[in-house]
């Protein structure tokens, strides 16, 4: 295993909740070093010679389903203390294009929500990269709990 220090956290999230052309690429990780590693159907891991996935020995980093991604929204909407704000974020997160309607919400009618958002949503990413390490057995339980402890949800105006 690995120091978590060794994995770009950043990165695993954005592979976690990337949910574009799924058959065409995949987001693997190296467990020997860490390192994110991006295959394409069309050229492979180095971008020019095609390889089968099936012949490479590297997990692949599967996106999690929207559902965990629109729960993030839900939780920070349910902590705004501004009821008015929480009653527009709410009502935006209901139904098809929820992800849209909240973007648009907080940068037009709630710019002052934006960076508390970003903290929040990142914070949570960070915790899902972290647990999807733990998941995989690339990382130890005692780190991943720590991490989790130092790391938890920041402050909602």
């Amino acid at each position: 295993m690995l120091d978590i220090e060794r994995f770009d956290l950043d990165e695993i999230a954005f592979a976690l909740s990337d949910q574009n052309l799924y058959d065409e690429h995949r987001h693997l990780i190296n467990p020997e070093n860490g390192e994110i590693i991006l295959w394409t159907r069309e050229g492979g891991i180095d971008g020019t010679n095609p390889i089968d996935l099936d012949d490479l020995d590297l997990p692949a980093i599967r996106p999690l389903p929207s559902c965990i991604w629109y729960q993030g929204m839900a939780d920070f909407t349910d902590l705004v203390s501004d009821d008015r704000a929480a009653h527009r974020l709410a009502r935006a997160i209901n139904g098809r294009g929820a992800f849209r309607r909240f973007k648009d919400e907080l940068h037009e009618k709630y710019p002052h929500l934006l960076q508390a958002w970003y903290d929040f949503r990142d914070t949570r990413a960070a915790r899902r990269a972290v647990e999807w390490l733990l998941d995989e057995s690339l990382l130890s339980q005692q780190a991943a709990e720590r991490f989790s402890a130092e790391h938890p949800d920041p402050q909602v105006p």
